[in-house]
């Protein structure tokens, strides 16, 4: 429940300007105490307001400008919405609170000092605008907009307080004696720090958003992670807990929506954004590139011995600070490949990977060198050999041509770094409308396996990333016939390479005659 100030114009303890709903999600969720709040579900929950209202229950009781708070969308077209609802309630508590509307502004501030910001991030570049800001509240809104965690996990370097409750609680003079300006006379607890995200399923983002907040939990549920640190304040080591919950809430509980707002949901003719918007359910394929076709039972196999005439090469996409991707394929030429299991002519299948990440979903590389990674595909390769997987040695597949690019005259290219550990690769198609095409033929091959009509594709489950990464994938919003380029893609980057090589009928081979 939050009131007018006590001290405003209309001084009534029983002006209540906003309530969430009685024993609803809204309360449970704006009284949640956990580090990290998601509150999803279905659309028309009043997930905005009561977001707003999570900052502005703390405003007043004498942080001051200590209390800052940041509330960020993907697009700055979407911040209309939460400006207008703050615009609605804000003003009602009376208590001098003005909004500043300047590009350069563009935020809520209090004459005691709080601020709230209202920003828009999109690229990893625009995290640069805020780095060694202090925002004990950061609340993300739509948080399945960001085809990744990086721009959430990168905020996480700002969600602080140097606020000291003995220093900083506002003091008073009391007949000589300086004490403390609370009811108590005690100090102001710390300001708590707050993650609060809002968010339906429907999104490039759901897939790291659902494997974060809902696959790891019951819905409600509490989770603690605690790691020992060495503690500033105390110089001490210590076990830090943090803490994060997911809180389910539905349009159901919203008494202020009409039945024609509904009526709309329910009209909505894609079944997957329809189960999205209208009963928040995560077990759906939301904005995904082939969500629709991919089935486990199907395009998964076990592993097995790449059979020995089988044309076997490898693929590659590079990354540094973001992952880098290598895949082995075999391509079929008709022949069994196990009593029960024999893939079209052409069919490919991925037998093995090396995803160079720190987790999945944080699209984070892991820095090494070119050299380090050609070492680590031969020792894969040898080890891939003697345990008799593959029968011969794996030839230079597509790579992405970024890799021979020159930028110091002085300095071999990553290609010829590779190449000279025994390492090479062939360019890779990216030519215009390759990745358009690269798509189309992926999904044909997928629907192919499911048909059993043409050369399909198949991946071996060993490459636990490549299965876990590729139904995920989340299509561009502006360009829907292509993969978000946002997202965590370079494995999908490597599969296309692969995929529009065998369609581009690449020399494997060459028997070249020299003129005498």
């Amino acid at each position: 429940m939050l009131q007018q100030a006590p001290n405003s114009v209309n001084d009534d303890p029983n002006n209540i300007i906003w309530e969430p709903f009685p024993g609803s999600s809204q309360e449970f969720a704006i009284d949640s105490r956990a580090h990290h709040t998601l509150f999803h579900g279905t659309r028309g929950r009043g997930s905005t307001i009561c977001q707003l209202m999570f900052f502005r229950r703390y405003v007043g009781l004498g942080y001051g400008p200590f209390l800052r708070g940041i509330i960020l969308d993907r697009e700055f077209k979407n911040l209309s919405d939460i400006v207008a609802q703050s615009r609605r309630f804000f003003p009602q508590f009376n208590d001098g609170c003005r909004f500043l509307s300047s590009a350069s502004d563009y935020k809520w501030v209090w004459p005691t000092g709080e601020e709230l910001l209202i920003r828009h991030m999109k690229r990893l570049s625009d995290y640069d605008q805020f780095h060694g800001h202090e925002y004990p509240f950061i609340l993300h809104n739509e948080i399945t907009k960001h085809p990744t965690s990086e721009l959430y996990d990168k905020m996480m370097s700002t969600n602080r307080s140097s606020f000291d409750p003995i220093v900083n609680t506002p003091k008073r003079q009391v007949d000589g004696q300086t004490v403390y300006d609370t009811s108590d006379n005690k100090p102001l607890p710390p300001i708590p720090l707050r993650v609060f995200s809002t968010t339906n399923p429907y999104g490039p983002g759901h897939h790291w958003v659902k494997k974060r907040f809902i696959s790891c939990a019951k819905p409600g549920e509490l989770i603690k992670t605690t790691i020992r640190l060495f503690n500033p304040q105390t110089q001490q080591e210590e076990d830090v807990t943090k803490t994060q919950i997911a809180i389910f809430g539905s349009y159901k509980e919203n008494k202020l929506l009409s039945p024609e707002y509904i009526f709309e949901l329910e009209s909505e003719k894609n079944p997957i954004i329809r189960e999205a918007w209208l009963n928040g359910n995560w077990d759906i394929s939301s904005g995904n590139a082939i969500g629709d076709l991919w089935r486990d039972d199907v395009h998964v196999i076990d592993r097995v011995p790449i059979p020995v005439e089988w044309n076997v090469n490898r693929a590659f996409d590079w990354g540094s600070s973001h992952p880098y991707a290598v895949c082995w394929f075999a391509e079929a030429n008709g022949e069994q490949m196990t009593k029960d299991f024999c893939p079209a002519k052409g069919s490919l299948i991925m037998f093995d990977e090396i995803y160079g990440c720190t987790e999945i979903g944080k699209n984070q590389g892991l820095r090494k060198s070119a050299v380090e990674i050609a070492d680590e595909i031969k020792c894969r390769e040898i080890k891939l050999l003697a345990a008799k997987w593959i029968k011969r040695q794996p030839i230079p597949g597509p790579a992405d041509s970024q890799i021979y690019n020159v930028r110091e005259t002085d300095i071999d290219t990553i290609g010829k770094k590779m190449a000279d550990c025994g390492i090479r690769w062939i360019p890779a198609d990216k030519s215009p409308g390759s990745r358009i095409n690269g798509l189309e033929l992926f999904r044909d091959r997928l629907e192919a396996a499911i048909t059993l009509e043409g050369p399909a594709i198949y991946f071996m489950r060993n490459c636990s990333s490549s299965i876990e990464i590729l139904p995920a994938l989340p299509l561009d919003e502006d360009k829907i016939d292509d993969v978000d380029s946002d997202s965590e893609d370079h494995i999908w980057d490597v599969v296309r390479y692969r995929v529009l090589q065998s369609n581009n009928r690449y020399v494997e081979k060459l028997n070249t005659k020299f003129p005498i």
